[in-house]
């Protein structure tokens, strides 16, 4: 059985965004049955979940004596196993592989700036005067990607694959800096899939049972 970390419990504002969701979601599209390990305050640093995970995040995967962290590369283990997530034929296979890192190397970063401007650093002058560079090229990366993503209903055309999931996943994080038409639709799109449904339920279910 695959088993999954994930916390009991988190703030809020971080609930549906954990990044074990992108975990939880590639096991729904794969048809993969998991457990979870949750995880108290804390037990992140202890020093037996460091030996696995050396930055005391979530999540990482354990499967028949095999530990993986990231979830970049969790979901693209995931993936290994299903068409759902990476096509056999070599080319789209590739193109999917690229699109997940495009979202977790292009894209991600400058969202989480300016989140962490936001959540953290909100009533401090340098954070202040940092945003508004830090939001316009947050979407000016964004524009790029809407460009890219033109009237497909996916990156790579009409197939989901990994790719979209782990760019969903990024362009949740801060809805408000997603305001391009052709953005929302396709991020109303994949999170209409049941099985993100099923993922999204599963960890605010967890946090339900710990409040």
């Amino acid at each position: 059985m695959i088993t999954i970390s994930a916390f009991r419990w988190v703030p809020p504002f971080a609930q549906g965004q954990v990044r074990d969701l992108r975990v939880r979601w590639a096991l729904e599209e794969a048809g993969l049955p998991y457990r979870t390990r949750l995880l108290e305050q804390g037990d992140q640093d202890k020093p037996d979940y460091r030996a696995l995970q050396p930055f005391g995040q979530v999540p990482i995967l354990e499967e028949d004596g095999r530990v993986l962290f990231e979830s970049g590369a969790i979901v693209l283990h995931i993936g290994e196993r299903t068409e759902n997530l990476l096509p056999k034929d070599a080319g789209a296979r590739a193109r999917a592989m690229q699109w997940l890192i495009a979202a977790l190397n292009s894209i991600e970063p400058h969202i989480m700036n300016v989140a962490v401007l936001g959540l953290f650093y909100a009533d401090q002058e340098w954070a202040k005067l940092r945003r508004p560079s830090a939001v316009e090229f947050a979407r000016h990366r964004l524009s790029c990607l809407a460009k890219a993503l033109g009237d497909k209903p996916h990156l790579d055309g009409e197939r989901f694959t990994a790719g979209d999931l782990m760019m969903t996943t990024v362009l949740r994080i801060l809805p408000e800096l997603v305001v391009e038409p052709r953005l929302v639709a396709y991020v109303e799109r994949c999170t209409a899939r049941p099985a993100f449904k099923r993922a999204l339920d599963a960890q605010l279910s967890d946090f339900r049972a710990a409040a």
